[in-house]
């Protein structure tokens, strides 16, 4: 597990830290203790994630197409 903080992880980052606590939580050859400190992170890392594509999803929602399907520039999306 990093110790890099989940707010400054980018969306490959979270997702592959999330893949190794799911694996772990899956094997079950965790503590207690640990475990609850494993899916604590995991939900801070998926939460990351879902936040990632939210962001993605807004910037390609902005992309503007001209008649022909090109792209012409984009729509500022709020916050981004």
């Amino acid at each position: 597990m990093s110790d890099k903080p989940v707010t400054e992880m980018s969306f490959e980052e979270a997702m592959r830290e999330l893949e190794a606590v799911v694996g772990q939580l899956e094997r079950g050859d965790v503590a207690l203790e640990d475990s609850i400190k494993l899916y604590e992170r995991g939900a801070e890392l998926k939460a990351r994630c879902e936040t990632k594509l939210k962001e993605a999803e807004e910037k390609v929602a902005a992309i503007t197409l001209d008649q022909n399907g090109t792209p012409t520039g984009t729509t500022p999306v709020e916050g981004l």
